[in-house]
C-alpha cells in the first residue's frame, strides 16, 4: 500500500503549462477585438489578472467578478470600448482549448494511478479547466476534479480541500498529499486543511521562509519515491509485476 492513498494535484503551473495557454488565448482575444495583440498589452493584462486572482486567495473578490474585472481593468488601460464580459467569454473559449502538458505527467499519472486515488484541484472555471483535461487526454486518471468555480470556494481556503476529500469519502488526511506550484494557494492552503504538502519548484524558486511544504520537487516524477512503497517503487515502468505488489 502506498505511502500516500490519495494525491490532490494542483493543474495550472503544476500538470499543464498556463502560461503557454494564456498566452495564446490571450492573443487570440485581442485579435478578435481588434486590440493590440502587442507584449506590452499582453504584460499589461497579466499584471492585472495576477493581481485579481491574489485578491481571490486573500478572499477580496468573488470569482465571477474576477474574470471580468480583468478586461474591465485591461479596457481601462487601453481606452477600449468592448464589453468585458463577451471578451471574457471569448477567452475562455479559447483557454479551454489549450492544453499544454509538461512532458512528464502523463508517465507520472499512469504510474502513481496504480497505487493512489488521484484528484484535481484547481482554482478557476469548471467547463475550461475540465475542458483543458480532456484534450490533455489525462481526464482518466482522476477519480475527481474539484474546480474553485464549481466548489464556490478557492485555494487556499481549506473548503475546496473539504469538499474534495468529503466527497471521496476519504477521512485519514495524514495518507493524503497535496501537489502544486502555488506557496499560498497550494501549500498553505492544503497545510491549513491538514494535509501533507509537495511543492513543484520547476523554476528553481528560493525555499521559501515562512511557507514549508512537505517536500519540494523539480519534477513530478519525483513523486514516485515521495508517493510509493519501496516494493511498488520496482515496478515503475513494469506494468507485468504491479498485481505482485
Amino acid at each position: 500500500m502506498a505511502v500516500y492513498h490519495c494525491v490532490l494535484f494542483d493543474l495550472d503551473g503544476t500538470l499543464l503549462d498556463f502560461g503557454a495557454a494564456e498566452h495564446g488565448a490571450l492573443l487570440e482575444t485581442l485579435e478578435h477585438f481588434g486590440l493590440p495583440a502587442t507584449e506590452q498589452t499582453e504584460q499589461t493584462y497579466r499584471a492585472i489578472n495576477d493581481g485579481l486572482w491574489a485578491a481571490l486567495e486573500r478572499g477580496e473578490i468573488r470569482q465571477e467578478k474576477l474574470v471580468v474585472r480583468r478586461f474591465e481593468k485591461l479596457q481601462e488601460e487601453l481606452e477600449g470600448t468592448q464589453d468585458p464580459v463577451q471578451m471574457n467569454a471569448y477567452y475562455l473559449a479559447q483557454l479551454a482549448q489549450r492544453a499544454d502538458v509538461y512532458p512528464e505527467v502523463e508517465n507520472t499519472l499512469r504510474e502513481l494511478a496504480e497505487v493512489a486515488t488521484l484528484v484535481v484541484v484547481s482554482n478557476g472555471v469548471e467547463h475550461v479547466q475540465l475542458g483543458r483535461l480532456e484534450r490533455a487526454g489525462i481526464l482518466p486518471y482522476f477519480d475527481g476534479v474539484f474546480v474553485s468555480g464549481k466548489v464556490g470556494a478557492s485555494k487556499p481556503s481549506r473548503k475546496i480541500f473539504d469538499a474534495a476529500l468529503h466527497s471521496l469519502g476519504i477521512e485519514n488526511r495524514k495518507k493524503v498529499l497535496m501537489v502544486g506550484d502555488s506557496l499560498r494557494a497550494d501549500v498553505s492552503g492544503g497545510a491549513a486543511a491538514g494535509l501533507d504538502t509537495c511543492w513543484c519548484n520547476f523554476k528553481d524558486a528560493p525555499m521559501p521562509e515562512k511557507e514549508k511544504p512537505t517536500y519540494t520537487i523539480t519534477n513530478l516524477e519525483q513523486l514516485f519515491e515521495i508517493v510509493m512503497e519501496k516494493e511498488e517503487l520496482a515496478n515503475v515502468g513494469n506494468p507485468d509485476k504491479r498485481h505482485l505488489v
